[in-house]
């Protein structure tokens, strides 16, 4: 398995070429050269710097990481297939079934698009933080700067990583079990799977709390529950939280919603123009949302 980055360089390009913007959601913007992305837009989609993409097209990057190629085929909406490609292009062993995957199928990806107006986050199935609306980053945070682990639901719940996010005794007991039982089923699946192995052995000791629940063996599910988020801005927001799973890939789909004509439902148009900008920092300049 050799990289080849001239060939690596060819093939985004010609799947940024193809790749329209209106299919995104993206504003046109102007004049365009070509009809596809450019590269400015595909860096925002992939979460790396126009810099980045610019040496990967012309061949000058070398050995892209699996994370950065995950959000790159995410990006590019590109199909599993195609997905395996790119990782061979760039060196890299393409995720396997015995392997959790974080890639997003361009149909997935389309139905996210649509559900716009609710805050939602997609997870892989070790609760890797995947991808994300900019009205889930409006209301929790903006995670880009996140890395690693940082990235990892279980780890920032059970380590006490900074959180906007507070539960009721009761709604603590049933996320905690939930999650624990949710990756214990996923090991179970993915057996091979290093990366997730070593989660749990460094969840085992860094949480006693996490530790006590894996040897229980206790069994929960997602199911409906409430949050309350604490919003710089806008004070306390009362969401409504569902667990989606996405059969064949075990993507994870964690939507926040709250009913019509409600104060919540008030806060979420707010948080939709004003996105992760302060809201004296909006009065100021009159910035729009982000897209997506």
């Amino acid at each position: 398995m050799n990289d080849d980055p001239v060939a690596l360089g060819q093939a985004l390009r010609h799947w940024r070429d193809r790749t329209s913007p209106k299919d995104l959601g993206l504003p046109l913007g102007g004049v365009r050269r070509a009809p596809g992305l450019r590269r400015e837009e595909l860096a925002q989609l992939a979460g790396v710097s126009v810099d980045y993409v610019v040496r990967l097209e012309r061949g000058r990057a070398t050995s892209p990481s699996p994370q950065v190629l995950a959000s790159l085929a995410r990006g590019l909406r590109l199909s599993e297939t195609e997905r395996d490609h790119l990782y061979l292009l760039a060196g890299q062993a393409p995720p396997t079934t015995g392997q959790v995957s974080p890639h997003v199928p361009p149909s997935v990806q389309r139905l996210l698009e649509q559900l716009h107006g609710s805050p939602l986050s997609v997870h892989d199935a070790a609760w890797n933080l995947v991808s994300w609306n900019p009205l889930w980053a409006a209301l929790m945070g903006d995670p880009s700067p996140w890395r690693g682990k940082e990235r990892n639901i279980a780890w920032r719940h059970f380590t006490h990583l900074p959180t906007r996010v507070t539960h009721t005794p009761d709604q603590q007991n049933r996320f905690e079990t939930a999650l624990v039982s949710d990756l214990r089923s996923s090991a179970a699946r993915y057996p091979k799977d290093a990366h997730l192995t070593a989660l749990i052995t460094s969840l085992r000791s860094a949480s006693d709390r996490f530790d006590g629940l894996w040897d229980s063996h206790a069994v929960g599910f997602h199911t409906t529950d409430s949050k309350t988020v604490h919003h710089p801005d806008l004070g306390l927001v009362t969401v409504d939280c569902d667990t989606l799973t996405i059969p064949g890939n075990d993507l994870r789909i964690a939507i926040c919603s709250a009913p019509p004509a409600t104060t919540t439902a008030d806060q979420f148009a707010l948080l939709g123009a004003i996105g992760t900008q302060a809201l004296g920092t909006v009065k100021r300049t009159g910035l729009s949302r982000s897209r997506w």
